[in-house]
């Protein structure tokens, strides 16, 4: 009783600094807006000045709510694959999705002068970007599932999906060396990540595909508890194993792909979420790791979006450097005390 009156309170408190969060990022930036402009604009009224109005509807609206699909997806599929693979350092880029989504973008971009004239401007653009980024994910995915399929063992899954990683990444090198400066330049912005350049159509698919892998995942709530004691005892349990590990891998795959696809690739959040709400929470029940997961996903992309802004100044940090310098230190504190907090 005392355990479940402590989540209670740890839930009333991650939803309202969800809210706090939230409305902090809209409100911070390089122009500063008052909450009460905020609340009323969201509420169906109107800021005090017309500017304010089109930066909220136009600009940070769009990424908070980016910023909250993202942290929940991505923080989602780290604790499907660490859960999945008994592994504590699995993240969602585990399977090469992330290195797939990357490899479709650098085709287009370290690639463009092998393309037709006709298709490099489609290709080059923030579309063709998204659908490139998508289809090589795909590909990937395709991969993962037809060896899935012929492979018994879970870890021999992981290896391979690490494997499709370091190919991929080796193409992308290869690529790389005969690109221009210029094609370097604009892969490398794409690799740092963004959540302020998708439009609310953008945003519409983005949040279809994230729901749909938030609900395969929540269907796996009660074989990822089994899957805690292995294999054998999940089965024993009268757990179609195979059936779940395909479920699993599909959610993690349009999760982590669709992000990839509209924001690029994001470092950490999949990787160093799941421990923060194993440690608050002091559970290993997926019945609560997976919602307190799920706020806390939101919350951590929301603080490191609104630090990235640099409040007061016209430049924005990138997305991909800030969760950087928060989820190493926490990686490496989780190496040092693994005994305690590793699956």
């Amino acid at each position: 009783m005392q355990q479940n009156s402590r989540n209670r309170i740890l839930f009333i408190a991650l939803l309202i600094c969800l809210a706090a969060c939230f409305l902090l990022n809209i409100s911070l930036g390089s122009v500063n807006i008052p909450i009460e402009d905020i609340a009323s604009s969201l509420s169906g009224g109107q800021a005090s000045k017309n500017s304010w109005e089109i930066i909220i509807w136009n600009y940070r609206f769009p990424k908070a709510l980016t910023a909250i699909l993202v942290g929940m997806g991505l923080s989602i599929s780290g604790l499907l694959m660490q859960t999945l693979f008994r592994n504590p350092l699995a993240g969602p880029d585990v399977l090469g999705l992330s290195s797939g989504a990357s490899l479709g973008v650098a085709f287009i971009i370290l690639g463009s002068g092998l393309l037709p004239p006709f298709l490099s401007g489609f290709f080059l653009s923030s579309y063709g970007i998204v659908l490139a980024s998508c289809l090589g994910s795909l590909m990937v995915l395709l991969a993962v599932l037809v060896v899935s399929q012929r492979l018994r063992n879970t870890m021999a899954i992981l290896i391979v999906g690490l494997m499709f990683g370091s190919f991929t990444n080796a193409i992308i090198g290869v690529l790389s060396y005969f690109s221009t400066a210029e094609e370097l330049q604009k892969f490398t912005f794409w690799s740092l990540g963004s959540l302020g350049n998708i439009s609310w159509p953008n945003i519409l698919i983005l949040s279809i595909c994230c729901l749909i892998g938030l609900l395969l995942s929540a269907l796996c709530i009660k074989p990822l508890n089994a899957l805690l004691l292995g294999e054998r005892y999940a089965k024993s349990l009268g757990i179609n194993f195979k059936k779940t590990r395909l479920i699993i891998i599909i959610a993690t795959s349009l999760l982590a792909g669709s992000i990839t696809a509209f924001v690029g690739p994001i470092a950490f959040i999949g990787l160093a979420v799941p421990h923060i709400s194993k440690m608050v929470f002091q559970t290993s029940s997926h019945y609560v790791l997976f919602w307190g997961t799920l706020l806390f996903g939101a919350i951590i992309l929301l603080i490191c979006d609104t630090v990235s802004q640099m409040p007061g100044n016209d430049f924005t940090l990138p997305i991909n450097a800030i969760t950087s310098i928060l989820g190493a230190p926490i990686v490496v504190w989780l190496l040092v005390r693994k005994r305690k907090f590793m699956i």
